[in-house]
């Protein structure tokens, strides 16, 4: 089916007006397949994910995640021996999945020049409850530098 619409067409040379036929196609079965489509899309990309098979969530204890340590505040920090002389920097904290193994301290240098990375168990290091203070007891600048540089393979 095909419609006309007529509209005015303005001759300004002479004054004079006309009606010329204008062709004006329904929508066809095509168009409207097309937003339809479009409109299934829309529909599955925007509902929620079904969680996958053999995958659970757990509820957490939010006051005990409160208590604990953002590493990234502390990481930079100084760590300093029993002694409260600071023997290097913290500077990376290896993990596998699912606990802290080793930390990754600069020792030597200046200002963060010229220093040398060597990794501890994390579990040496004490760390006060307000986080600001990263202590490794009977260490010392010169047996951190002693121990085999740590260099990343990854």
């Amino acid at each position: 089916m095909i419609a006309f619409k007529l509209f005015h067409h303005s001759n300004r040379k002479h004054g004079a007006t006309s009606a010329v036929p204008c062709r004006r196609d329904p929508p066809s079965s095509i168009s409207a397949f097309v937003w339809l489509s479009i409109a299934v899309m829309l529909a599955f990309t925007t509902r929620p994910a079904l969680p996958q098979a053999g995958v659970s969530l757990v509820q957490v204890d939010l006051s005990v995640v409160g208590q604990g340590y953002r590493m990234s505040k502390l990481l930079g920090s100084g760590v300093v021996n029993d002694k409260s002389e600071k023997i290097g920097t913290l500077d990376d904290v290896i993990s596998d999945k699912k606990q802290l193994n080793f930390a990754i301290l600069q020792v030597g240098g200046f200002v963060g020049l010229g220093g040398r990375l060597v990794a501890v168990p994390y579990d040496s290091l004490t760390v006060d409850d307000k986080g600001q203070k990263i202590t490794l007891p009977g260490a010392s600048k010169e047996a951190l530098k002693n121990l085999a540089e740590f260099h990343y393979t990854w």
